[in-house]
């Protein structure tokens, strides 16, 4: 039985993005620019994980609702609170934002802890469904100062190790033009993320990473094809790309679609502590198709990044090896 295939677009599509490659570049730059300025003027509100603040492990005799447990806790004054269920359906994990100044491990601070867990336990307990307090402590700011430097490492961590792959895999040119698109991708998130004031936590960093991810995936399905179509088609460099994007576009948006549909079932069903991810996984698939197809390809027709059919010719070593092929 022959399955019917999936397609969005066409399998043959004859477009010619290289037509347009100027005016990409340039809507490229202005957007990277403009992406600059938002995030240095706007900046962004970071959540408690990188600021610190009180930490409270609750547990319900029954299976509550967690936005119901969020909007009793912003009625009664706790504004900006994260409320997330773990373990079975009656345990919740509350972050509370810093209030003061907060010195753990003195008389003090314990009798301001056990304060504020006696005011959580009060706005979140109901005569149908009481609660319990299973853990009350204070998350300290360096904790969340770690908790950044080890998000800078991995993107640094990921970066380094798409350059390894992609020069040992591909060819220099390939490396670097997919780390630029990639940081790009992820600025131009990014900064939409902080236009729209979402606030910064692990959950929207982790969707960050996924994006960056996601983007070198799709960057380097493109650049495979312009490798083989380079080595086999006698052809302009620019038609060679032109053929490369149009015939990797149906798959691209496929992986495109699919993330977003999954992203967006996630936004609409994985409540708020979720939103974060799910809105970047959404953005950054829109991103990341755009600048795989109109950003990625055109850069290697420019300056010390253009390729030509002599960088992608196959080295003595691959010769030997496709001739030993039965």
């Amino acid at each position: 039985m022959k399955l019917f295939p999936l397609h969005i677009l066409p399998n043959d599509t004859k477009i010619d993005f290289m037509r347009w490659r100027h005016v990409a570049m340039a809507v490229t730059i202005a957007v990277f620019l403009a992406s600059v300025a938002i995030i240095g003027i706007k900046g962004f509100t970071f959540a408690l994980d990188f600021t610190g603040g009180t930490l409270i492990e609750a547990r319900f005799d029954r299976q509550m609702d967690v936005e119901e447990v969020r909007s009793r806790l912003e009625a009664n004054g706790f504004e900006g609170t994260q409320v997330q269920s773990f373990g079975g359906n009656t345990d919740v994990l509350i972050r509370l934002a810093p209030h003061g100044e907060h010195a753990p491990g003195t008389g003090a601070a314990s009798a301001e802890d056990k304060a504020t867990g006696d005011a959580v336990l009060k706005a979140i307990t109901t005569s149908e469904n009481p609660a319990t307090i299973l853990r009350n402590e204070f998350v300290g700011p360096q904790i969340g100062k770690d908790l950044a430097l080890n998000g800078l490492y991995a993107t640094i961590f990921m970066l380094a190790g798409f350059l390894i792959y992609i020069g040992f895999r591909f060819e220099w040119k390939f490396a670097v033009t997919a780390s630029i698109v990639a940081l790009f991708d992820l600025l131009v998130t990014l900064a939409y993320m902080s236009l729209m004031g979402r606030e910064f936590d692990l959950n929207l960093l982790a969707g960050l990473l996924s994006v960056m991810g996601f983007a070198i995936n799709d960057i380097i399905v493109v650049f495979d094809r312009v490798r083989e179509n380079f080595r086999s088609l006698r052809a302009e460099p620019l038609e060679v790309l032109n053929r490369s994007i149009n015939q990797t576009l149906s798959r691209t948006v496929i992986t495109a679609v699919m993330f977003f549909l999954s992203a967006l079932a996630l936004y609409m069903y994985g409540g708020a502590s979720l939103e974060g991810l799910a809105e970047t996984h959404m953005v950054g698939a829109v991103i990341v198709v755009l600048s795989s197809i109109l950003v990625a390809v055109p850069m290697l027709t420019i300056g010390f990044l253009r390729v030509s059919k002599q960088d992608l010719l196959p080295k003595a070593k691959d010769i030997e090896a496709l001739e030993r092929r039965p």
